[in-house]
């Protein structure tokens, strides 16, 4: 494995998703309309984005002995990610989300995750070099908590960059995020990890500075439409979003994250390395789905 190449860790799903007029309240049934199935999952969604804009990737995973599990790491393979790493689990199905998408572009989804539940440290240990040999180490929350930390302490040994996207939100440990290089939350997510309302760009730089505190130096909080507001070091700054018609932004937190890592593996300043994620997370709202939304590097006015 070459030292420019990418690891992500995480999860690997099967999107099933249903276009409604409107996303259902509690307890209400409500007639949608197109259904269709598409490869996802948080890890999956970052290792095929990170793929198809030039990053070397290898994904460490967890799927079901079924035919999603089988359908996906054919699908990896055929966007030229490394899949001697997806172990398959016997003993459990392989994840699920279920999507609604109403008229607006905004979604619910709730993830059954299976096998990306049964991935475990022991898993991680066997592919200490792989992880350790990278230059950027690409994880999330949709697999067990001391998973993505046994992760991050292997490659922190040799000084491999983490990022970590901390979604879903969930508690995370002060001494996992002293160890992480750069943490991208969203504004829900930030707003859950520092207790910050984030509404505007100044309660996102509050939020950010509190996470900062935390011992991350590099904070980014995806701002949806407005952008990316990037505090690194000392310098803060919002990193705006290019203007879009959205169909689906189901994905475009993952498009992002897999843009970045892409980017600080050719070694980009970091306002540049956002500025990148963002024009790749803009692009892949204007498609549905989640994978299948990720762009190729050439669609990219921003190389």
């Amino acid at each position: 494995m070459k030292k420019t190449s990418i690891v992500v860790v995480g999860s690997s799903n099967t999107d099933m998703v249903v276009r409604a007029a409107h996303l259902p309240g509690a307890g209400e049934t409500i007639m949608g309309g197109t259904f269709f199935m598409n490869a996802g999952g948080k890890g999956a969604n970052q290792a095929v984005a990170a793929a198809r804009l030039g990053g070397a990737v290898t994904f460490i995973a967890k799927t079901g002995d079924d035919i999603f599990g089988r359908q996906a790491i054919e699908l990896f393979f055929k966007e030229g990610i490394d899949t001697t790493c997806v172990l398959t689990d016997r003993s459990n199905p392989s994840g699920v989300a279920l999507i609604t998408v109403d008229d607006h572009a905004e979604n619910c989804i709730v993830v059954a995750p299976g096998a990306n539940a049964a991935l475990v440290p022991d898993d991680i240990s066997a592919f200490t070099e792989t992880i350790q040999q990278a230059s950027i180490l690409l994880v999330q929350l949709e697999i067990p908590m001391e998973t993505v930390g046994y992760a991050i302490q292997t490659a922190v040994a040799k000084q491999v960059k983490v990022i970590l996207n901390p979604a879903p939100a969930c508690a995370i440990p002060d001494e996992l995020l002293e160890m992480v290089d750069v943490i991208t939350p969203n504004e829900t997510e930030a707003a859950m990890m520092t207790g910050v309302k984030v509404v505007d760009i100044q309660s996102a730089e509050i939020a950010a500075r509190k996470l900062q505190v935390r011992g991350v130096d590099t904070v980014i909080i995806t701002l949806g439409v407005q952008g990316a507001f990037l505090l690194h070091g000392e310098t803060a700054v919002l990193i705006p979003a290019t203007v879009v018609n959205p169909v689906d932004t189901t994905a475009a937190g993952d498009i992002f994250n897999g843009a970045l890592a892409v980017a600080l593996s050719e070694n980009r300043p970091m306002g540049e390395a956002v500025r990148f994620a963002c024009a790749a997370a803009s692009l892949s709202v204007t498609r549905l789905g989640a994978q299948a939304s990720a762009p190729y590097r050439n669609e990219l006015t921003t190389s």
